[in-house]
């Protein structure tokens, strides 16, 4: 049988397809009856009430309730050398649920220092899942999820709940009862929105952030409906349970906890091979923060997986690295948590051209001779809103313009007004203007309000860091608007009206 793993460079992720012959419905049939399903239903992050229970309140003494004692121990006891690192206790917001662990400094760190260096032989990829099977490499730009495919994190997650059927006998029992722990909390101990109640989800009314999740959500869904086909894969893939068809071991809202709980803690380790690029390691994330300003970053070396700190820490001070240039809505998805310092945080503004307009042919080639699409998308950054609205006006320029000799220079043009109409100008900068007050009607709260909410220290946890979203999605658009105001004081002719526009540009 042969497997091949797809590279799709856009998502950065991999994709694991298998190409099968047909098996007879009789054979399947045979082994559908032959099914060995474990008999224990607690699966990868689904949790154990007697476990919660039984937490340990204290910060420093972690309770040892099997042999294993806990995961730093398992780690120095499978090879990990001395590290400059200890795992402390956060109290959980839901006493429901225990405390979550953290890395904290175990001595006086200055930058330059290794914290820890975890040998590959703890960490997860999916060169250790695949073993030695015949693996074809190919880079494959990311279109419609096709059939037989399953993402890496998808792989990896459906690996550690296999593995969590052998209870103490796997390996990795000690990694996964510690994910089962973190419940796929982030820093904050607040679970990513893919988890939240439709209630909870209300937070985030009017953010774009709220599609992506149900987006997201859909994904998931639809990597599940392809995890029969990894059934075929069983047999090589994972041996201890060649029978075990994956939606009859494991029903979907276990495998979305599981692929939550991994994507909270994958890290994408650089200047490795692909299959080794996906890393799960013990010590890394969630139990390191993520932070936006930090340049440290977990490092293949050799033969393991190191940390080197990029700047001082106190002794039990908690160590944070640095999570790529995501933007809050990416963080909250993926980790639970937003950084309201966040240089990387953005919204995404979407203009197009009106295809209804006569001219649209002869517009869509001038804007592809300047390096735009028929479909344009603008990111703006928190800071730099007037530059992204600088950026955006050629473009919308192109679509109210009629004479095709102008259509070339007002799409060239530099500085923040066009010389070519003033009454265009002007019914330009006003459409931006209503298109960003349309969005900042879409949320139920103001600025202030989410002030005054974030000010309250015992606001739930899940509304925190949805409010916290929002405020930050608010702050850029005000900003655009503030930009926009200033241009249209500086129009020539303040009495102008807005040109009529038939075709104008569509903004979303």
């Amino acid at each position: 049988m042969l497997f091949t793993v797809h590279f799709a460079p856009s998502l950065g992720v991999f994709r694991v397809s298998h190409l099968v012959h047909l098996v007879p419905a009789r054979s399947r049939a045979i082994l559908r009856r032959n099914l060995c399903l474990a008999s224990n239903a607690d699966t990868l992050v689904s949790g154990s009430r007697k476990e919660d229970r039984n937490s340990s309140s204290s910060s420093n003494n972690v309770k040892k309730s099997d042999d294993f004692g806990d995961l730093k121990t398992w780690m120095h006891s499978k090879g990990l050398p001395p590290c400059k690192v200890v795992l402390k206790e956060k109290p959980s917001h839901d006493e429901k649920h225990r405390p979550i662990h953290y890395v904290a400094a175990s001595e006086d760190l200055q930058a330059g220092d290794i914290a820890f260096s975890v040998p590959n032989s703890l960490v997860v990829t999916l060169e250790r899942i695949l073993g030695n099977e015949t693996i074809d490499w190919e880079r494959k730009e990311y279109g419609a999820v096709d059939t037989n495919r399953l993402s890496e994190l998808a792989c990896l997650a459906l690996y550690l709940m296999y593995e969590k059927k052998q209870g103490k006998k796997s390996f990795w029992y000690p990694f996964i009862r510690e994910l089962d722990r973190q419940r796929g909390r982030g820093q904050l101990a607040v679970e990513s929105p893919l988890l939240w109640s439709e209630a909870e989800m209300a937070y985030l009314i009017g953010s774009p952030t709220k599609a992506e999740v149900k987006e997201r959500d859909e994904g998931i869904k639809r990597e599940y409906n392809e995890l029969d086909t990894v059934w075929f894969m069983a047999g090589s893939l994972f041996k201890q349970y060649p029978y075990d068809i994956p939606t009859e071991a494991f029903p979907f809202e276990i495998f979305k906890q599981a692929f939550v709980a991994v994507q909270s803690c994958v890290v994408h380790l650089q200047k490795v091979s692909l299959a080794r690029r996906f890393a799960l390691v013990p010590l890394g994330p969630p139990l390191l923060a993520y932070k936006s300003n930090c340049k440290a970053m977990l490092t293949a070396v050799e033969d393991a997986v190191q940390l080197v700190v990029d700047r001082p820490y106190k002794a039990d001070e908690p160590i944070v690295i640095w999570c790529g240039p995501q933007p809050n809505s990416k963080l909250l998805i993926n980790y639970g948590f937003v950084d309201e310092d966040n240089p990387y945080d953005r919204l995404v503004v979407e203009a197009s051209l009106n295809t209804e307009d006569p001219q649209f042919q002869d517009k869509r080639m001038v804007a592809q001779r300047n390096g735009k699409l028929t479909v344009q998308t603008f990111h703006v950054y928190a800071g730099k809103e007037r530059e992204a609205i600088s950026d955006m006006l050629p473009y919308m320029r192109l679509g109210y313009v009629s004479d095709t000799s102008e259509m070339q220079s007002v799409i060239s043009s530099q500085g923040p007004i066009c010389a070519v109409s003033p009454c265009m100008e002007r019914a330009v900068l006003e459409q931006i203007s209503d298109y960003l007050t349309s969005r900042l009607s879409g949320y139920p709260t103001t600025l202030s309000e989410d002030e005054t909410l974030l000010a309250d220290c015992n606001i739930d946890p899940k509304k925190r860091v949805a409010t916290q979203l929002v405020k930050s999605e608010k702050k850029i658009l005000h900003a655009c608007l503030d930009a926009i105001f200033e241009m249209i004081d500086r129009l020539p002719d303040q009495t102008v009206s807005p040109c009529p526009a038939p075709y104008a540009p569509q903004l979303k």
